[in-house]
Order: C-alpha cells, then structure tokens, then sequence
C-alpha cells in the first residue's frame, strides 16, 4: 500500500519541476521544460548566508563537494539520482548525525541558480536554500 501511494508523490515530484527560464507557448519552451541539472555537477558554487546557512562555498568535481564554512571544511561524496536529486555523504563523520546521508531535491532552475530543499537521513525536517553557481 506504501508503495501505491509513494509512486504518484515521486511522479508528482519529478514533474513539478520547471525552468523558470522557458518561454510560455513557445516550441523553445516545450524543450527546455525538462531542464538539465549537468550545469550543477561540477563547478564552483554558494550558498549564502541566511535561511539557517553560514556563507558557504562549494566546489563540486566529478563525485566530490567540498565545502567551506566558518573555519571549517567538510568533504562529502556526491551522488546524483536525476535531474533534480542527489544525495551526499560526508566522507569524514565527526558526529553520529554526519554519518546519515543528505538527501537533496531541486524544486526550481533559474538561470545559474536553483532552489533545494535537504532531508538529513530520514528525519521528517526540511531545510530549504538557493545555490548559485559563481564559476566553472
């Protein structure tokens, strides 16, 4: 029964992602409604400040994030489901919490920028940011 009802919330997940940059009505637009999440595997990112976030910087290459805040620098390994899923795990836990995965779902593309929300391993809390990508 969990199942039945777990397929049409993915499905309904899956599709309600949109490019905010697609034109209404337009034969561009029916291409670039299912936007490719390949600008944001690797590079170099932010997040900043605010929404329960320090400024964060992130260099994402191949399989690895690595990200620095404060005075800290965590290393995580990164892996995408789809499109508009990934998960990380930290490759060095110093806490029981840092050894559950982080289950990330973009809910919106705009330009070099996408919203998120993160899942701490199966924990019913949300934590929802933007990242932009600064450069390649």
């Amino acid at each position: 029964m969990k199942k039945l009802i777990l397929l049409p919330l993915l499905l309904l997940a899956l599709f309600s992602c949109k490019d905010k940059n697609a034109a209404p009505n337009s034969d561009a637009s029916k291409l670039e409604t299912t936007p490719s999440a390949d600008r944001f595997k690797s590079g170099i990112f932010e997040i900043p400040a605010g929404q329960g976030y320090e400024k964060t910087i992130v260099i994402r290459k191949d399989s690895i994030q690595i990200e620095k805040y404060e005075d800290k620098i965590d290393t995580l390994s990164i892996s995408w489901k789809n499109n508009f899923n990934y998960t990380l795990q930290m490759l060095n836990p110093k806490t029981a919490i840092d050894e559950d995965p982080i289950h990330i779902k973009i809910t919106s593309i705009k330009d070099d920028s996408y919203k998120f929300e993160a899942v701490i391993g199966n924990s019913n809390y949300v934590q929802k940011g933007e990242i932009t990508k600064k450069s390649n």
